[in-house]
């Protein structure tokens, strides 16, 4: 039996925008949406949530103060795979025919909601390390 993994897109992506802004950050949730989508067999696409997000990101990452903090990271983690989970359950719901079972069901809001906890748990950790692997160095000025 499998257990629920993170959202490791949502993981990579968001420090990743943060740190680059909103073109590179569209460009990485593109490539990263088409490598995700050429691995799986399923019906949904997420090119378009991870464009959107790496967008949103980015150009959170250029306003102001940076977002380094735990709770801000673990939020935006939330939202972006609540986003994610959300473009797969309606792309799935507008592709279904009607002889075919809801989409919409019990055990698929679990194990949404089980992937925003554990995605948002572990966020400041993955993530706070990533923006200082992403971050330039100013060492070597």
């Amino acid at each position: 039996m499998t257990g629920i993994a993170p959202c490791w897109e949502v993981l990579w992506l968001l420090p990743f925008a943060l740190v680059y802004g909103p073109r590179p950050g569209c460009l990485s949730g593109l490539s990263l949406g088409l490598i995700l989508d050429a691995m799986s067999l399923g019906d949904g696409t997420q090119v378009p949530v991870l464009v959107f997000l790496g967008f949103w990101w980015g150009q959170l990452g250029r306003r102001g103060t940076p977002i380094d903090k735990s709770l801000a990271l673990g939020l935006l983690a939330c939202i972006g795979t609540a986003l994610v989970g959300m473009g797969l359950w309606l792309q799935f719901f507008l592709l279904q025919s009607v002889d075919h079972v809801l989409v919409f069901n019990s055990w698929s809001l679990h194990t949404l909601l089980a992937q925003v906890i554990i995605t948002s748990l572990i966020a400041p950790l993955i993530c706070s390390w990533l923006l200082l692997i992403f971050r330039p160095s100013n060492l070597l000025n």
